[in-house]
């Protein structure tokens, strides 16, 4: 494998786009190797939503054809780019000191089991119209070395946050852990996060349910609960990992019926909750640091507060908000260094990988 670039220090910008939709983030970040620990600087940081015309296209991708499936991964990486380019002339940044942009992409399929992963935005795009090099695919090449391409933050955990906590959770679209045990760092999918409440919330007319206020004035449906937390998922031993298409065989199957929004909220919240906590218990977990959107919900924060025996803590708001972002931005420097991305006590996968794929602006 070609060494692409071993400087010590690296800037790079890093781009997220979760399963729960709420938009672009884009991460500045600049990391420093030298040293035990590797040092990084969150420089400048915003979200920018998506274009309507494109939320709508990515929300009915399953009805896509193949070549309106091209289309939109088209349409992404200019909207990438365009974002990326106002980004760097609203922050007068000099881009020729910019290594890379290492874009996550937005996920589309995620089937590991069937060998495939798939996230549009194309980098060809992105690197064409910002002139910059970009990494992106994080996960393909870990699904062909049998893992689960997912997840990728937990090296980010570690290697950027381990002085924080004993365990990082991020509550996004999905909801995930990494944690050590027996000197090995273990990650998975642990259940859904925002994206069925955000369902939810939407069929009261809100984007998101802010705080869990709309959750907290609901009631539990015993029923609905126990059906939930018997998920066969949840019996099955890690590497394990969730994508929007299970949510849709297996979950959303079980939220029909004449039950009031507020009160399904209000149920979800205790399941994702009650299935959080019941990890965090059963590996004697004393600390977790919780990142994501779900972080900012005070009553889904209050709930895991009751049933988790250790102590919860939540970082500074530009952490909680661009963690993701700023972990794939490692991730970009740690391809440019030709190291691996990836755990493969995480993923499962028969060995580490430096997995991404290079694109390069052209001449």
């Amino acid at each position: 494998m070609i060494v692409h670039n071993r400087k010590d220090k690296l800037e790079i910008i890093g781009l997220m786009s979760g399963t729960s939709l709420d938009g672009l983030d884009i991460a500045h970040t600049s990391f420093d190797f030298k040293g035990n620990q590797v040092a990084f600087e969150l420089l400048n940081c915003e979200t920018t939503p998506y274009d309507s015309e494109i939320l709508t296209e990515i929300n009915k991708y399953n009805s896509l054809s193949v070549p309106e499936m091209l289309i939109l991964d088209k349409k992404i990486g200019n909207f990438f780019a365009e974002k990326v380019s106002e980004f760097i002339k609203k922050n007068k940044l000099n881009k020729n000191q910019i290594d890379a942009i290492a874009c996550h992409g937005q996920t589309i399929f995620h089937q590991p089991n069937y060998g495939f992963t798939y996230q549009i935005g194309c980098g060809s795009t992105l690197a064409y119209h910002t002139g910059i090099k970009v990494i992106n695919d994080f996960r393909t090449r870990d699904v062909i070395a049998g893992g689960q391409g997912a997840p990728l933050v937990p090296i980010g955990d570690f290697n950027l946050f381990s002085n924080q906590a004993q365990s990082f959770l991020n509550i996004g679209g999905f909801t995930n852990i990494s944690f050590k045990k027996e000197n090995k760092i273990i990650a998975f999918d642990i259940c859904p996060g925002n994206l069925p409440l955000n369902l939810l919330a939407n069929k009261l007319g809100f984007a998101f349910d802010k705080n869990g206020d709309i959750a907290k004035t609901g009631t539990i449906i015993p029923e609905i609960l126990q059906t939930l937390n018997s998920i066969e998922f949840y019996q099955m031993n890690p590497p394990k990992s969730l994508g929007t298409e299970w949510l849709e065989g297996e979950f959303y199957k079980f939220l029909v019926g004449k039950y009031e929004p507020k009160d399904l909220l209000r149920t979800i919240v205790e399941h994702i909750a009650f299935q959080i906590s019941t990890i965090l218990n059963k590996e004697k977990i004393v600390s977790v640091f919780i990142t994501g959107g779900g972080a900012k919900n005070n009553f889904l924060i209050d709930r895991i507060k009751m049933h988790f025996e250790g102590q919860v803590m939540i970082p500074e708001m530009k952490i909680i908000d661009f963690k993701e972002a700023l972990v794939f931005a490692y991730l970009g420097a740690l391809y440019l260094r030709n190291e691996s991305t990836t755990l493969i006590s995480v993923t499962g996968a028969e060995r580490h990988v430096c997995s991404g794929v290079l694109h390069i602006p052209g001449f």
